[in-house]
């Protein structure tokens, strides 16, 4: 009978145990891992194992339990399905929610902007500038920049300018890549649905008119009259003559001041006031606004535009009406036609 009732308490002794141990684990299991308030930082590296994970948070004083969380991982997979990355990792995260975030691989994404009308040596330098970025580009020479634009003179204007996310790890070639790569695809798409009768011989010359565009434009509402004057001057075999063509032209020796001198130089191939039809390669990145107002001109009879100085343009079908805007708007003193801040 004495061993049947001591049978009995053992079991009920180890039952309590158990229960006990199991309500302990439970609670440990489901307590918050100790993040404050801005989070906690993890990076996992290629080829990182669960187990170095569990001890950098053991290390870290975040969770004390790393065989719960091992053990946990190797029982359910999961061990073997966390991502590379950096991770934020929020407060109130749980063993088992951090391992789903791991699994999920929802890790920092940054950002980088390339915005219009900017060169591609300003890109190349906003790169350069990201700190979030791996840096493997020595500039527009470099020999990676050459695979991609091989066929063209110049980098200039064949990457889009817009904002690119990214994750810690990548590199300003991987960016500059994805640029190159849109700038392709939009431009091919618009060159698709382009107006007839135009005066471009190719989708290249089209990106060149559209940098010119985006250069010009500083109310994006007339983006297709711009172009229109443009086009209409090619048509009738008229010098383009635009301010931003020289300016990029004369490169780093532009001071800020265009003199007259600059435009009577037959020795720049950018001169639009000495040389007729489009300068060799565009002059900036334009956006794809740009891009379809060079391939959807507007229709009219201007072929002279002036800067009002508020942003916008008084366009003129004749050179008479044009000097007498040029008087009006500019009170005798030249100023150049873009109506945007000055872009590098």
């Amino acid at each position: 009978m004495l061993k049947r009732v001591m049978a009995v308490l053992t079991i009920v002794v180890v039952v309590v145990l158990f229960a006990s141990t199991a309500k302990y684990l439970q609670h440990q299991w489901q307590q918050p891992l100790k993040i404050d308030a801005e989070g906690y930082h993890l990076e996992i590296g290629s080829g990182q194992t669960l187990r170095s994970v569990v001890a950098k948070l053991e290390a870290d004083g975040i969770y004390q339990n790393g065989w719960m969380l091992s053990r946990y991982g190797r029982w359910t997979g999961l061990d073997q399905q966390i991502k590379r990355g950096e991770y934020l990792v929020p407060t109130g995260t749980t063993p088992v929610a951090l391992l789903r975030l791991l699994q999920q691989g929802k890790v920092i994404r940054y950002q980088v902007t390339l915005p219009e009308g900017i060169t591609v040596v300003k890109a190349l330098q906003i790169l350069a500038q990201n700190a979030e970025l791996e840096h493997e580009l020595s500039g527009v020479d470099d020999e990676k920049i050459k695979t991609l634009t091989r066929s063209r003179a110049s980098a200039e204007g064949l990457f889009f300018p817009d904002s690119y996310q990214f994750e810690r790890g990548a590199s300003d070639w991987d960016v500059l890549s994805r640029a190159h790569a849109a700038m392709t695809v939009i431009l091919e798409e618009e060159w698709q649905g382009r107006e007839q009768e135009l005066p471009y011989k190719n989708a290249y010359e089209a990106l060149i008119m559209a940098s010119i565009v985006e250069r010009e434009t500083g109310q994006p509402a007339e983006r297709e009259e711009i172009a229109g004057v443009f086009v209409r001057r090619m048509s009738k075999g008229m010098r383009l003559q635009t301010d931003p063509t020289v300016i990029y032209g004369l490169g780093d020796t532009f001071d800020g001041n265009l003199r007259r001198e600059h435009l009577r130089d037959d020795n720049n191939v950018y001169n639009t006031y000495r040389h007729k039809g489009l300068p060799p390669t565009p002059i900036a990145l334009p956006g794809r606004a740009a891009i379809h107002a060079a391939l959807h001109p507007n229709e009219g009879a201007s072929l002279y535009f002036v800067a009002k100085g508020d942003g916008g343009h008084y366009f003129s079908e004749s050179l008479a009406e044009h000097q007498a805007a040029v008087r009006k708007y500019q009170l005798q003193r030249r100023q150049d036609y873009r109506s945007s801040p000055a872009k590098q």
